[in-house]
């Protein structure tokens, strides 16, 4: 398995957050939905920021939260 540094994963994680957050930003999202998104979209927020400071512990958890946020409302989407 090929070593990679934290900070490389996060941010390939990050990058692949936004990727999938293009896929939810023209959806039409009800109240709780957009509730949701907005706190997926505060976790990668709060993701950088942790990162830039150097906690990567954290940095990770925030992004790994996100995407799972995100995740449910692309589910939540596809079943509609």
């Amino acid at each position: 398995m090929e070593d990679i540094r934290i900070e490389d994963r996060i941010s390939k994680d990050i990058q692949i957050f936004d990727e999938n957050l293009d896929k939810v930003s023209g959806a039409a999202l009800d109240k709780e939905l957009k509730r949701i998104f907005d706190m997926a979209k505060m976790y990668a927020s709060d993701c950088k920021s942790y990162l830039e400071i150097g906690d990567t512990v954290t940095a990770f958890s925030c992004i790994s939260y996100a995407h799972g946020l995100l995740d449910a409302i692309i589910i939540i989407l596809d079943k509609s």
